[in-house]
């Protein structure tokens, strides 16, 4: 075989199948036939992209114009020959680094986890002989054996089975094992419903089979996710993109005003070294040297807030991002759902109960018209519960609290729908002695069991599709335990109803025979004509996270779409999207939920396939190349997108979304690693209280920038000033940096532990592209830069004229930037409100911050040593009056301009 043949195999005949990859049914391949396609075609495992190598992406985190202001002032305090500042600011720079590089995720974690997914060994049919193979070692054309609890090494085309089910839930996202038959399929049929292949990485749950491999490695579907996670594009977060916009403006801004600088002091005919020094203390001044230090921390104290409301961040961008989101793409199963099938109706005697409680945990109870329901007034109801129980192979368990079931979903439901009423497996299987079974096949769609119930009968039990229990029946039980005429419209009605729901319907029928019928040969040379009676129906569904309804009308609100991608069908989606009180785009004028499939995604072009991610809110039998494109046409909508999810089927939409968020409980190790976020609970409520926290951490960011420029802005406006004039420098370099290196930590950084405003969850998302700074926060930065100017430069002024010395009227300049921007600290405590209405003691780290600088200024201008190494000198009590008397004024003038705005806006 020279080539790999690329075919659609599920529509294929299995003949064909064989001859096209050249094998033999009988003897399989030859040792060397095998060994030629493997050198051919490389071993069945995924290669993942070349990795970055650590030492470049330590490099990278140096690439960020902010990141080149402060290397530039590094340079230039190094020039001045200032070795300790230019050893703090490159700290700073450094600390950066690591904390960036520790903290980025790798796509190649996740091509690992991938890796792990196929399985280790295979059976496998090699010159006749049936041997046992690394799983690497696997080629197309291979023949291999499944049976219950063995993992798919590769994709195949199955050519026999028997009662054979696979869980597919983490390729496919479907809750329930996939049945397999033999059957030709449609070319266009989706993978979720390519019931005769089975998949690399999936579980086989029950039965056997036998198959030929037809794609290994990087071309199973398995391989294929892992292409699009290590493709998949990283993209900047909302806050890195403004950040690095507004840091290269400012570069530009701060070199221009230093050029300006530089050229008014040639033309005054100052000294080209004075001129230059002049320049260089502009830049110094104007460069807000702790703006990527407090961003940092910020989001990291962001990522501790979150860790304590179940969210674990994996990248400290996220943080940040959960604020900005606009829409929220989320798996069903596993993400809004228990991923745990749940009877929530039954029909027996014509009565109908409803099943409380949810998931495998057996508490709950059956109640009819708001009753409970009395085991003793209906005798169909006992028999459709025990039949549930003892006609299964399936187990129940707990482990650690948490309830599983050992087998198939839907056995697992029927257990405990028997044990909410009541009932002991152990028990009954002892009162109900199993002697023979008929095992559940696709073809015949029942499972039949046969229990010793007396010395004279035995009893048949009978459990299966709606279609094929009701055709072998002629009567009903009722709730007397007598048999009555058998009422198929009102029982075919009731299954539509529960259908319509979203639920999966099973029949339930018995049979009582003599108890020399010790066998189901008989039972089964009765085909068709049996006289069964018929029991009742078992509805369930994996039913949706009862927290999860709460988080999502909270997100709704907060102006965050919520639209639901999963790979299950589209009326259970559509079910559990209407429970869980999922919406219409804003504008749509049905007021029924609109869903698409992944069929009807598939014939649409790129136009709209755009329009239909926007408008439309489910998204049913999606492969998970469709659910990548959806969240890449969100993205080019200006979008910010959050995707959840539990499954491999997730991770590549998980890597491509804005942030990805991954399920820590049910979640696979692939969609971890290509996550931004892990929910330790795999609760949605943790999403909401994460959005939550992210908007907080931006409103801090944002009070931050707001309050730190103007310290810049109003050191580089007294600057320019002074060279404008030909007057001396009010500031050096060496106390610009002092200012910003400390006001920056000792004041700005406890704006980042300001608790969440009032009402932060009833706006609506920030627009994407929306600047960083809005209009009226430029214009109080300005507003309040120009105070800081007239403050400090006519304080310097008024001590020259006064007699006072250099060093003297310098450090009033430099105190009163610290005096001015402790009390603006308190004013962007709240950026709207008043702070008068603001709860004095809900931040005592800002009365900390402003002791604590303090504290560092009085050391700055009473110390010796700090007046040596900064040329300040003492002040007296009646400037230190001054100063503190133009603080409050500048802190009353900008809450006179919080209420225009806030009047300007009511």
């Amino acid at each position: 075989m020279k080539s790999l043949p690329d075919k659609p195999w599920h529509h294929l005949d299995s003949k064909e199948v064989i001859e096209t990859l050249e094998s033999d049914v009988d003897t399989g391949l030859t040792s060397n036939s095998a060994a030629e396609r493997l050198q051919a075609f490389g071993p069945n495992s995924i290669t993942g992209k070349q990795p970055i190598s650590a030492f470049k992406r330590l490099l990278l985190q140096f690439h960020n114009p902010l990141i080149y202001i402060l290397l530039f002032a590094t340079l230039v305090t190094l020039f001045l020959k200032e070795y300790v500042d230019s050893g703090v600011i490159f700290a700073v720079v450094i600390i950066n680094a690591i904390i960036g590089f520790v903290q980025e995720s790798k796509a190649e974690e996740a091509i690992n986890s991938l890796k792990k997914m196929l399985s280790s060994s295979a059976t496998v049919l090699r010159n006749g002989e049936k041997k046992t193979i690394p799983a690497t070692d696997l080629v197309a054309g291979d023949l291999i054996f499944l049976a219950s609890g063995d993992k798919v090494p590769a994709d195949m085309r199955l050519l026999e089975c028997r009662d054979m089910q696979i869980d597919e839930s983490a390729l496919t996202g479907e809750s329930v094992s996939s049945e397999k038959h033999l059957d030709i399929l449609d070319t266009d049929t989706v993978l979720a419903d390519r019931n005769n292949m089975a998949f690399a990485g999936t579980l086989v749950t029950y039965g056997s089979g036998k198959g030929i491999v037809t794609a290994t490695g990087d071309q199973t579907e398995t391989g294929k996710i892992a292409h699009m996670i290590s493709e998949a594009t990283t993209l900047e977060t909302p806050l890195t993109r403004k950040i690095h916009a507004f840091s290269k403006l400012l570069l530009w801004v701060i070199l221009g005003l230093a050029s300006i600088t530089f050229g008014v002091g040639l033309l005054y005919g100052m000294e080209v070294s004075d001129t230059f020094m002049a320049a260089v203390a502009l830049a110094v001044a104007a460069i807000p040297e702790g703006l990527p230090a407090v961003v940092t921390i910020t989001l990291a104290i962001g990522v501790r807030r979150m860790a304590s409301r179940n969210a674990i961040i994996r990248k400290l961008s996220a943080v940040e991002t959960l604020g900005s989101t606009t829409v929220i793409c989320s798996d069903k199963t596993g993400t809004l759902t228990e991923n745990q099938m749940t009877v929530q109706k039954i029909l027996a005697g014509c009565k109908t109960y409803d099943v409380s409680g949810s998931g495998y945990h057996p508490e709950g109870q059956l109640s009819c018209d708001g009753q409970k329901a009395d085991l003793a007034d209906n005798d169909a109801l006992h028999h459709i519960l025990i039949t549930g129980l003892i006609s299964n192979d399936s187990r129940l368990s707990e482990t650690e609290g948490r309830w599983g079931v050992e087998g198939d979903p839907t056995e697992g439901a029927l257990i405990v729908s028997a044990m909410k009423a009541g009932y002991q497996l152990r028990q009954c299987e002892a009162e109900f002695k199993r002697i023979d079974t008929i095992a559940f096949e696709s073809d015949r769609q029942y499972m039949a069991t046969l229990h010793r119930l007396d010395a004279h009968h035995n009893l048949i039990y009978l459990k299966g599709s709606v279609e094929q229990i009701l055709a072998r029946c002629t009567s009903q039980l009722n709730v007397d335990g007598e048999t009555e005429s058998l009422m198929h419209d009102a029982i075919e009605e009731q299954v539509h109803a529960f259908a319509s729901q979203g639920m999966r319907v099973l029949a339930f029928a018995m049979q009582k025979v003599p108890n020399s019928e010790d066998t189901l040969d008989e039972f089964n040379n009765r085909e068709p004509e049996q006289t069964l009676t018929f029991v009742g129906l078992q509805a369930m569904i994996d039913p949706p996270r009862s927290e999860a309804i709460k988080a999502i009308a909270t997100c709704q609100k907060a102006g965050v779409r919520v639209k639901m991608i999963t790979g299950d069908h589209v009326l259970t989606a559509k079910a559990i999207a209407a429970k869980i009180g999922l919406q219409n785009n804003p504008g749509q004028n049905s007021d029924e939920l609109e869903a698409l499939t992944g069929r009807e995604l598939s014939e649409m072009s790129a136009e709209e396939l755009s329009q239909a991610a926007e408008t439309v809110s489910v998204f049913a039998r999606v492969a998970p190349e469709q659910k990548l494109n959806l969240v890449t046409a969100l993205q080019g909508r200006d979008h910010v997108v959050a995707m959840t999810g539990d499954g491999v089927n997730d991770a590549p939409a998980l890597k491509q979304a804005d942030i990805g968020i991954a399920m820590g409980i049910s979640g696979t190790e692939v969609s971890k690693e290509a996550s931004d976020m892990v929910l330790t609970d795999d609760n949605f409520t943790s999403i909401e209280a994460a959005v939550e926290e992210g908007r907080n951490v931006f409103d801090n960011l944002i009070k931050f920038i707001t309050w730190i420029l103007p310290t810049n802005m109003g050191q580089g406006l007294v600057i320019m000033v002074a060279i404008l004039f030909g007057i001396t420098l009010p500031v050096l370099p060496v106390q610009a940096l002092w200012l910003n290196m400390t006001t920056a930590v000792f004041l700005g950084l406890m704006l980042a532990f300001e608790p969440k405003e009032l009402g932060i969850m009833s706006r609506s998302p920030r627009e994407p592209n929306a600047p960083i700074l809005s209009v009226e926060m430029i214009g109080r930065i300005v507003s309040v830069s120009t105070l800081l100017l007239i403050g400090a430069f006519g304080l310097f002024q008024w001590s020259q004229l006064h007699g006072a010395s250099i060093e003297e009227s310098r450090t009033l300049a430099v105190t009163l930037f610290v005096v001015v921007q402790s009390f603006f600290l308190l004013n962007c405590r709240s950026l709207t409100n008043s702070i008068f209405k603001t709860p004095i003691n809900s931040n005592a780290w800002i009365w900390g911050g402003i002791a604590a600088m303090l504290i560092a200024q009085l050391l700055f201008i009473y110390t010796p040593v700090m007046n040596t190494l900064f040329q300040s000198t003492p002040l007296s009590l009646n400037q230190w009056l001054v100063m503190l008397g133009y603080g409050v004024v500048v802190l009353l003038l900008v809450e006179v301009e919080k209420a225009v705005w806030r009047h300007q806006k009511s």
